[in-house]
């Protein structure tokens, strides 16, 4: 059949087919009805309808071309023959010798051994096979894309009437015991440690606006005056209800989405929107998409994240504003397990839910730095995030295994997968108590090599953790969210308000400052600007900081007022020549004499440092360190320069590993030069929180690594279970393949009982 063919057809066949859904007749009835007329259309001989049953059966129920006494006589396994194939896999299968396929069965009451070529596609419903719907002919006959899609969108009408409950009974349609489901695997991110079972909750907190326009502009506003109101005192009483305990870093959480809730400026935005002639619902979500709008071209997670807890207060308000401020997931009758399953969720959205029975979340955004993650980890609750089309693959009541270690969620698991995961379950618990032992012991190899575990935070909610972990101190503080999250820049008062906070809660610990790496995919939306088409190497960072020098001077002026009697160290961002360090450093020090002059309080000491992300700085090494205080390595932005690969496009994100020889000869220079010149370097990024990519960077002569809390305990087991006099040894005979070293070094872990 030509495609044009194909296509015309399925469109002529549809409409028969809606035709005899809408009319009379049982459910058997319309399924006769429906394979006559698909085997017509197709002209195919053969039209079959196979669903299934309990004990993993695939029962024939209507055919068009085999011998009729075979219908609801013939019966398949999941997996035997050809029909049972295309159940396990849930994929179609086009066949033109469909009986020299290892996998076709034959059965003689079908009649079907003069049909040779076989086209079938799975009924599907919510990621679930509920049966097979097959096309047969006699001749030897190629069937094309559009014809197998075709068939596919006939196979979703099926879907009704499989799931109907008319032609087997729904009881029979649960999963349970002689109901076997096939079983899921989908991948994501992790973005809370963790395993756990339990049944499908989904969380969809989106309210339906029916009016956009207001009427009564006076009346719109006191209504937004009262759900506000209201939803704060909800949001108070929420949080003081809750069972978690009232220190570390998730009460900052807390506390930061209670301060977004009462934020005056995010609420005149949706007062100036009713003014503007909106209902305040709609206000409600156009100052949401407008904020979305601004923070969702940052590729950074960090910054990305905090849209989630805004997301969450809109939500909140405008249930408030519907007369309906209660969750629809918190009025359900939920199970005894359960696991949440969402496209996002803010952190208070998670204490709606009954922490008893709530085992893990499943997300399909999010990233490791997401308020949802940090209370989850107070709840001691996998979550795994960036699980893609999650939402359309489960339905309600389905059991779901998280595993948060690995960042897989399985979807319908059978037996023995929750048999395994319970089993490692109680690994964890015990692994859980080992990292919660090394809090105050040193970072430390076995044979003595000390090492500088620090960081990587953004926001206040972040500093508990420095106790927690028994982090060495900050070696990357983000600065720009402060700029962000605003609608015009931050005074000095203000910046140095949360500078001192910072210091103050890191006692004597240091804290690496990195001036405003704003631009490219972090944009203000206070600063005008122009699109670009590299913004990862356009006009950002130190860049902007040197063209915008009253920007700078403010930023650095901040810096100095707050660490007044205490150490600081700055960092300037994605200098490419020493020139840019050079100019930077200059703005620096015209600040300091400033504050001399006037007679202020200077730092104790000062220290000024460069990131080393970009490659050309490699060649200038021997400059660069005559003037810098110290070196950051940025992996994360040096990895995507090296390999002229967009880390934020997900076809090559993970293209090109950091383990690889390139990578570390580059980072091995790094390290030697830094050495032979005495300066102090260190290194922050993905590859410091990966407990194999922390070994290797040891092994390389790194002694200060940098990190998200998440990976801290991880990576200081690996440290204290490691002899890195071994590991060098081991490095300098690996690479000479080109190959990446990962396998090599996990082999490496395995045989020496490194903890990875």
């Amino acid at each position: 059949m030509e495609p044009g063919a194909a296509a015309a057809g399925s469109r002529r066949v549809l409409r028969r087919l809606r035709d005899v859904m809408a009319g009379a007749g049982t459910a058997q009835q319309k399924l006769d009805q429906v394979v006559r007329i698909v085997a017509a259309d197709m002209v195919a001989e053969v039209c079959s309808c196979y669903i299934r049953r309990a004990g993993d059966l695939l029962e024939l129920f209507a055919t068009e071309g085999l011998r009729p006494e075979a219908v609801h006589r013939t019966r398949l396994r999941i997996g035997e023959g050809l029909v049972g194939a295309i159940a396990a896999t849930a994929r179609p299968l086009a066949l033109a010798e469909a009986q020299s396929h290892p996998d076709f069965a034959y059965r003689p009451e079908t009649g079907e051994e003069v049909y040779h070529s076989l086209m079938g596609v799975p009924i599907l419903r919510g990621g679930r096979v509920l049966g097979v719907l097959v096309v047969q002919n006699r001749t030897q006959r190629h069937y094309g894309e559009e014809e197998i899609e075709a068939l596919q969108t006939i196979a979703m009408v099926l879907a009704e009437i499989a799931a109907s409950g008319d032609l087997v009974s729904p009881v029979e349609q649960q999963p349970g015991e002689g109901n076997v489901t096939l079983p899921t695997r989908l991948d994501g991110v992790r973005l809370n440690v963790g395993l756990a079972v339990g049944q499908a909750v989904l969380h969809q907190p989106r309210v339906a606006i029916r009016r956009i326009v207001a009427e009564d502009i006076a009346a719109e506003l006191e209504r937004l005056r009262q759900a506000t109101t209201a939803m704060q005192s909800a949001i108070d009483e929420l949080l003081a209800q809750t069972d978690i305990p009232a220190s570390g870093e998730h009460h900052d959480v807390l506390e930061t989405y209670r301060m977004f809730a009462a934020d005056r400026g995010w609420l005149q935005r949706i007062a100036d929107a009713v003014r503007g002639g909106l209902t305040a619902e709609a206000a409600a979500q156009r100052v949401l998409d407008d904020t979305r709008a601004r923070l969702s071209q940052a590729t950074d997670p960090y910054i990305k994240e905090r849209l989630a807890d805004l997301e969450d207060v809109a939500n909140r308000l405008q249930r408030h504003l519907t007369g309906n401020p209660v969750t629809a997931a918190s009025q359900a009758e939920l199970p005894e397990e359960f696991v949440v399953v969402a496209r996002n969720m803010g952190p208070a959205e998670l204490l709606d839910y009954d922490r008893r029975r709530l085992k893990g979340v499943v997300l399909e955004e999010g990233s490791p730095g997401a308020h949802v993650a940090v209370v989850a980890r107070a709840l001691d609750v996998p979550v795994v995030g960036r699980v893609k089309d999650v939402l359309l693959r489960v339905e309600a009541g389905d059991v779901v295994v998280v595993d948060g270690d690995d960042a897989i969620v399985v979807l319908r698991p059978s037996d023995d997968i929750v048999q395994a995961a319970q089993a490692r379950i109680q690994v964890r618990q015990g692994r859980q108590q080992q990292y919660a032992a090394l809090k105050d012991l040193p970072a430390q190899t076995k044979d003595g090599i000390a090492i500088e575990l620090n960081l990587n935070v953004g926001m206040l909610i972040d500093l508990p953790y420095l106790d927690e972990a028994g982090a060495h101190g900050i070696g990357l503080f983000r600065t720009e969210l402060q700029f962000m999250l605003r609608d015009d820049f931050p005074t000095v008062a203000q910046q140095s308000a949360l500078y001192r906070r910072v210091l103050d809660q890191a006692g004597d610990r240091p804290v690496t400052f990195r001036t405003l790496d704003i631009g490219g995919d972090k944009l203000l939306p206070y600063m005008a600007g122009e699109p670009e088409e590299n913004p990862a190497m356009g006009w950002r960072a130190v860049r902007i900081a040197l063209d915008r020098p009253a920007l700078l001077r403010q930023q650095l002026r901040a810096f100095i007022r707050a660490a007044a009697g205490k150490r600081l160290r700055v960092m300037f961002p994605m200098v490419a020549v020493i020139d840019e360090y050079d100019a930077a450093r200059e703005v620096l020090s015209l600040e300091l004499d400033r504050v001399r002059k006037r007679g202020g309080v200077l730092p104790s000491a000062v220290e000024a440092g460069a990131m080393l992300e970009v490659p050309a700085l490699l060649w200038q090494l021997p400059d660069l360190l005559s003037r810098v205080d110290f070196v950051s390595v940025g992996t994360n932005d040096l990895m995507q320069f090296l390999f002229a690969a967009d880390r934020g496009n997900a076809r090559i994100a993970e293209r090109y590993d950091y383990l690889s020889p390139a990578v570390l000869r580059v980072l091995a220079d790094i390290a030697r030069e830094c050495n032979g010149a005495g300066k102090p370097f260190a290194l922050c990024g993905e590859m410091a929180g990966d407990p194999l990519g922390a070994m290797a960077l040891i092994g390389l002569g790194y002694r200060n690594l940098s990190m998200a809390p998440r990976s801290f305990g991880r990576v200081k087991a690996m440290v204290r279970s490691l002899d890195c006099r071994i590991l060098c040894d081991f490095l300098a005979t690996c690479g000479g393949d080109g190959k990446s070293l990962r396998v090599s070094l996990r082999n490496f872990a395995q045989d020496h009982d490194v903890t990875i």
